[in-house]
């Protein structure tokens, strides 16, 4: 009886990765999937690796990484690399033929955390300021009261000492958390994950602007808009002045290195278009 039981239970941790592939964009490795089986990789990851993380590739992580190889190994080397921004998607279609889900952060950290709360996982909350921490707290509790939040925590805007890092460490290991949202800007975040990976005991996730639009102090465009990939130009409206060259210059930077990439793919033969993952 007790063999039966042990056996029953490896096999259930043995079970396949509900996410196999990813798909080349430019020099980036993007996973691909439907938007619920991106939902049950995360809990997948939390029961079966000890540390991960997610990145949330739009056309601006993408020309970052095509840019600086250091931040490519970064996104290449991510558990899961979700196709955050609508031209992700649809070039995943225009290449390869694959009708790919938009699986943004926005959208993803809702659905987690209400998730979360059903199956009795629990969540810390890292970065942005105390202000936004606590409105995103107050949120979750409102919506779903069962949810185990077990800390969050506003860094210094500041390079922090070894001490203060590994104090930051022990903090959300010692909380037992199973899934950490990230909210320090990109690529800030993302190299934080990545640096973190083995030493925090859970799966984080890069979630950026997320945090604003979930409490509620950002809003988002309708979703017809945001089916045409215009969500860019609203958040170009809000901040005119930090975000001009990110959305005009990247964005153009971005059509240009995919019409080369698909009119003269001069490292077709040098770099696999997919890879297999889990």
């Amino acid at each position: 009886m007790h063999t039966n039981e042990m056996t029953e239970t490896n096999t259930l941790h043995k079970a396949a990765a509900p996410l196999q592939q990813k798909r080349r964009l430019l020099n980036s490795y993007i996973t691909t999937g439907r938007f619920d089986e991106f939902v049950e990789q995360v809990f997948w990851m939390t029961e079966n690796r000890e540390s991960s993380y997610v990145c949330f590739a739009n056309v601006h992580m993408l020309v970052e990484a095509y840019q600086d190889p250091n931040f490519n190994k970064i996104l290449n080397e991510a558990d899961v690399a979700s196709p955050d921004g609508g031209p992700l998607s649809k070039l995943m279609k225009l290449k390869y033929g694959y009708k790919q889900d938009r699986v943004p952060g926005m959208d993803l950290m809702p659905r987690l955390i209400e998730e979360a709360a059903a199956r009795g996982k629990s969540v810390f909350f890292y970065g942005s300021t105390d202000d936004v921490l606590e409105a995103v707290v107050a949120t979750a509790k409102s919506k779903h009261p069962n949810v185990r939040i077990v800390g969050y925590y506003s860094p210094p805007f500041r390079q922090l000492t070894k001490e203060e890092d590994q104090s930051i460490v022990d903090m959300i290991n010692d909380s037992g958390a199973d899934l950490v949202f990230v909210a320090l800007g990109c690529p800030k975040q993302e190299r934080w994950m990545a640096e973190h990976k083995g030493r925090v005991k859970a799966c984080m996730l890069g979630v950026g602007q997320a945090y604003m639009t979930y409490a509620g102090l950002e809003k988002r465009l309708p979703k017809w808009a945001r089916d045409l990939s215009l969500e860019w130009t609203y958040r170009l409206y809000q901040e005119p002045k930090r975000l001009w060259k990110r959305y005009l210059v990247t964005n153009s930077t971005f059509v240009y290195l995919t019409l080369k990439d698909m009119l003269w793919p001069r490292d077709r033969h040098n770099k696999a278009t997919a890879v297999t993952v889990g």
